[in-house]
């Protein structure tokens, strides 16, 4: 049995701190599960009158365009979303058991600054949130992968998580 997870994002060249904070947790990730962060350009976008590049709505376009190429093929696909569903630890820990032990691919999708296209929405199988307050799309990676890990925690009866 096994789970192969990735983490599909939107922005390069996070800060250090960020790249820390998601290798420290994705060196934690039990064997078993194979978690990888899959990372796309964004989308160049317009900030003034003067600035040459396009619409947000067009950089999330093309974003789309790279996110639904990186999809094919995964057996479920979950874009976080602001208006998506809450789901609570103990749930993504029975969803992820689920998927491990049918050997199940699995991806997360985190949006750029504009957040995703209606089309990569409408794609998805699932629509999460990972909370009601807006956080940095950088932050969310290591929510995310945090996030993960904790559940295999509880799925594997460690005491990381506690109640």
């Amino acid at each position: 049995m096994s789970l192969n997870i990735q983490i599909i994002a939107i922005g390069t060249r996070m800060p250090d701190w960020i790249e820390r904070g998601f290798n420290e947790y994705l060196k934690r990730i039990p064997r078993g599960v194979k978690l990888s962060l899959v990372e796309l350009n964004a989308g160049h976008r317009s900030s003034g009158p003067k600035n040459k590049g396009v619409p947000s709505k067009t950089a999330r376009e093309y974003e789309a365009e790279l996110i639904l190429q990186k999809t094919q093929g995964v057996d479920r696909v979950i874009a976080l979303d602001e208006k998506g569903k809450s789901v609570p630890t103990k749930e993504l820990a029975v969803f992820l058991d689920d998927l491990q032990m049918q050997s199940m691919s699995l991806a997360f999708i985190i949006g750029g600054a504009d957040g995703l296209s209606e089309k990569v929405l409408k794609s998805a199988n699932l629509r999460w949130s990972l909370s009601q307050m807006t956080f940095p799309h950088a932050l969310v990676r290591v929510i995310l992968v945090e996030q993960i890990y904790r559940a295999l925690m509880i799925n594997a009866n460690h005491p990381y998580h506690r109640e």
